[in-house]
């Protein structure tokens, strides 16, 4: 075997019954994590790999293709694998929805993207009044009918995340929010607006693969999960005043928490 230059990886151990293919990705997964493969950087070739280990090319595809289906590497035809990002942004739950940003005209999503430097947007917005599901009725307290708003989210022309919020007709119709645009601060400062003044948010987050709808919408790589986050809003009466069902790229976030101590 002819050494990969900087000696980035090891050799086979003929003595495991561990499969090669594994072995390898086993190695290549450590020097990711090492540092060795930086974030966007080229992994060795086909190529180099067969010289290196001495293997046929299916081996090395076979070790890929683990590494892809982890969510690690992508690959690009034509190129070869790449190291895939770690999530650029970090959601600090406790801030985003402080009520400063919606004083400064500014919604939580715009807030996360200045945060890292990127360029928001906004797309498949459709505002419409439908039907509850009966999750959605029980959670906003029983009720029918609801103001669905349904939109995309962006970050540098990526999609990242969509989402529908979903609230109650007697304080959603007829009003701003109801509009595609609904202002400066979001449909929060709306609420606020209206004499909602919100006291709490409750969240519920899982994380799990994603269906082809989901694949499709926010154009996932192979292998990467997605979080799917349901918060309700309440105001100071205690009342539910809006449930938002998002799913998100799980490799564009980090979320972040305080806790009390007591």
């Amino acid at each position: 075997m002819s050494p990969l230059s900087s000696g980035l990886l090891g050799d086979l151990d003929p003595t495991s019954d561990r499969a090669v293919f594994r072995q390898i990705a086993d190695q290549l997964r450590e020097a990711i994590d090492r540092g060795r493969f930086r974030e966007g950087e080229k992994l060795p070739s086909e190529a180099e790999l067969v010289d290196h280990y001495g293997v046929s090319r299916m081996t090395v595809r076979n070790s890929f293709s683990i590494l892809q289906g982890e969510g690690l590497v992508h690959a690009e035809h034509g190129k070869g694998v790449f190291v895939r990002p770690r999530p650029p942004v970090r959601r600090l739950a406790s801030d985003r929805f402080a009520r400063r940003h919606r004083e400064q005209g500014k919604a939580a999503f715009i807030v996360e993207a200045d945060t890292v430097g990127s360029h928001p947007q906004v797309d498949s917005l459709e505002v419409k009044e439908e039907k509850a599901s009966q999750d959605i009725s029980t959670r906003l307290g029983s009720v029918r009918r609801v103001l669905a708003r349904r939109r995309r989210y962006l970050l540098d022309g990526r999609p990242v995340e969509f989402a529908t919020s979903y609230l109650p007709l007697d304080i959603a119709r007829g009003t701003q929010i109801a509009e595609p645009n609904p202002g400066p601060g979001g449909i929060y400062a709306r609420l606020e607006e209206l004499g909602h003044r919100l006291d709490h948010f409750e969240e519920e987050i899982r994380a799990r693969m994603p269906s082809p709808d989901e694949v499709r919408t926010l154009r996932l790589a192979a292998g990467v999960p997605v979080i799917h986050l349901i918060r309700t809003a309440f105001d100071t009466e205690k009342r539910p005043v809006e449930v938002c069902d998002t799913v998100m790229a799980a490799d564009a976030y980090v979320l972040a928490y305080q806790l009390p101590a007591t």
